[in-house]
């Protein structure tokens, strides 16, 4: 049943298929350590600053807004996995890490933006050719 899927996720992954050592995982990339959930919870990092990312090429930006979109993605599996086994909150909840996810994507639009604003600023004080 799964074989006929695994031509599409493939094609979905994030890593390329021209990196050395790719391995397409499927759906397991919605999953930490290939576990549903996580066994212990480990330390996670802060959000991104906007002076940080203000400082990011427009690639960079590209390449985090779609590891912390993948980021995301795993937190929203695992909370769907914890309402389908309906385990309270208290035992395990990510909302921090979500949180964080949200702020650093929140942020990355908003140095984007700013940036297409001061090109459009430059595009209209330019002299005509």
């Amino acid at each position: 049943m799964f074989g006929r899927f695994c031509g599409l996720t493939r094609q979905l992954s994030t890593r390329r298929a021209t990196q050395s050592g790719f391995v397409g995982r499927g759906l397991e990339e919605f999953f930490e350590n290939s576990q549903r959930l996580p066994a212990t919870r480990d330390q996670t990092g802060r959000a991104w600053s906007a002076s940080e990312l203000r400082q990011k090429s427009w690639e960079d930006l590209q390449k985090l807004w779609y590891v912390v979109l993948k980021e995301r993605n795993v937190l929203a599996s695992q909370a769907e996995e914890t309402r389908r086994l309906s385990i309270p909150d208290k035992f395990f909840s990510n909302k921090s890490r979500v949180i964080k996810c949200k702020k650093s994507m929140a942020r990355i639009k908003t140095v984007l933006n700013e940036r297409r604003l001061a090109w459009e600023e430059a595009q209209k004080t330019a002299p005509p050719q």
